[in-house]
């Protein structure tokens, strides 16, 4: 494990630590079957770091997000706090009452870093750039990583009953949120690229992956 990640897994490990038995206290299986996502999500995160070393922020960006995820799921609010069907978990609360709940900034926040994650991964392919056509692509597959979040629920609940998953209004306003997050990190890609451009060519900082390949080119020439 090197330098870049070790304290990133420290941080996610620990809070999935203290996640744990309050899950178990609460009885709130719904939660242990997602700490247990949680978990294979960041073993699929190492090993994708493994193969084109995702940067520092954006490593701390998806344990941020799974913190999130597990403090919406066990904080219990004050029960005079506004929560859809008054639920009362951190993650039913109202922003702006009828509008906006602490979901929907996490679902955009969440699916905006998966689409740096996409880009990231496309940007160590030689001559890959973020052109219109390759932001859109990572926009597109944020989404449908946003949209397996919804399978991954809707098998939630299947599997386990009463649920605070929410009915059909809820997913929809939960993959809008997302298209809201990927679309606006697809943007900033593209103004970024559009900006190193006009500075004489894309000045992006190089993956290892991709100074390798440069290296090897070098030497053969």
């Amino acid at each position: 494990m090197d330098r870049t990640i070790r304290p990133v897994a420290y941080f996610t490990g620990l809070y999935l630590l203290v996640a744990t038995p309050f899950a178990l206290r609460q009885q709130n299986t719904e939660f242990l079957f997602y700490i247990a996502i949680v978990i294979g999500l960041a073993i699929a995160v190492l090993l994708l770091h493994r193969r084109v070393h995702l940067s520092s922020g954006v490593l701390w960006a998806l344990s941020l997000w799974g913190l999130l995820h597990m403090l919406g799921g066990l904080l219990r609010l004050p029960e005079s706090w506004p929560t859809d069907n008054n639920s009362g978990v951190l993650y039913s609360l109202w922003l702006v009452p009828g509008y906006l709940k602490y979901d929907n900034p996490v679902h955009a926040f969440g699916f905006a870093v998966a689409t740096q994650v996409c880009w990231e991964c496309l940007r160590t392919v030689p001559g890959i750039r973020p052109t219109l056509g390759i932001v859109v692509l990572c926009a597109l597959a944020g989404m449908g990583l946003g949209s397996l979040n919804e399978v991954i629920e809707f098998a939630a609940t299947l599997m386990i009953p009463g649920t605070n998953v929410g009915g059909f209004v809820n997913t929809g306003w939960d993959l809008v949120a997302n298209m809201l997050g990927a679309s606006t990190t697809a943007t900033l890609i593209w103004l970024r690229g559009r900006k190193s451009e006009g500075g004489g060519g894309i000045s992006e900082v190089s993956s290892p992956t991709r100074q390798t390949a440069s290296s090897n080119l070098k030497s053969k020439i």
